[in-house]
């Protein structure tokens, strides 16, 4: 029996310089069959030379600049894949990744997504900034609920919804939440299977403001929507 198809997502947006190492990192996977789409959101840099040039089949297409979660949902509309994984252009996956993700979909089969632990890295332009931050939360491994960690069904994601292209900072968490509300079932495995790189050209770096401005509505929202949920069930016990 064969096993089920991945689909491998890549957005990216003017990542020429690390793009070729992401795209080694899926194809050096151990687990099999995967297809790799990589997605290029309006780069103004050689990012499409450097996917088209990559000597494993690949997926590209692109549109006008709109952002990672209107890239990431521009790949789920074109995957084929029973499952959806999604690396960034300047991140790197450990080559067992998506294998011991599968292995927790048997292990498991009632869930509908898998992520892992990840880990900073830093440039070597960045080397100050490394060994500023050497023993603080930002150099240790974190529960990944980020896009990058990610495996999930395609049914799954289908019915959760797609990532929130008009809050491009805050479409990861906003995901899980919908995942959450939802009553989807997720497995979170204690490996670093993901390294993140930090460099001078981070969409958060770059966009720090904006990033906590989304942040904040993200929060309010949240909030917001359990204060509804409150009122609606005390509304239903005072009827009974």
């Amino acid at each position: 029996m064969s096993l089920p198809l991945i689909s491998c997502i890549v957005p990216v947006y003017n990542g020429e310089r690390y793009l070729r190492e992401a795209l080694d990192s899926i194809a050096a996977q151990t687990y099999q069959p995967l297809e790799i789409i990589v997605v290029d959101d309006g780069s103004t840099d050689n990012s499409a030379k450097v996917a088209a040039a990559f000597p494993a089949p690949i997926q590209l297409c692109s549109q006008s600049n709109a952002g990672p979660a209107a890239a990431r949902n521009l790949g789920v509309r074109r995957a084929k894949g029973d499952f959806l994984a999604f690396l960034d252009a300047d991140d790197l996956w450990h080559p067992e990744k998506l294998a011991r993700q599968m292995a927790c979909f048997q292990l498991h089969p009632n869930i509908g997504f898998c992520v892992t632990q990840i880990q900073n890295f830093w440039v070597a332009e960045l080397k100050a900034e490394e060994e500023k931050l050497r023993n603080s939360k930002f150099s240790r491994p974190v529960p990944g609920y980020t896009a990058p960690t990610l495996v999930v069904r395609s049914d799954t994601f289908a019915s959760v919804g797609e990532f929130d292209a008009s809050m491009p900072h805050t479409s990861e968490p906003q995901w899980f939440l919908h995942a959450e509300e939802k009553g989807v079932r997720g497995e979170l495995l204690t490996d670093v299977l993901v390294r993140r790189r930090l460099h001078t050209e981070n969409r958060s770096r770059l966009k720090g403001a904006k990033s906590t401005d989304d942040y904040l509505q993200f929060i309010k929202a949240r909030l917001d929507r359990k204060r509804q949920q409150t009122e609606e069930q005390r509304d239903e016990e005072s009827s009974r």
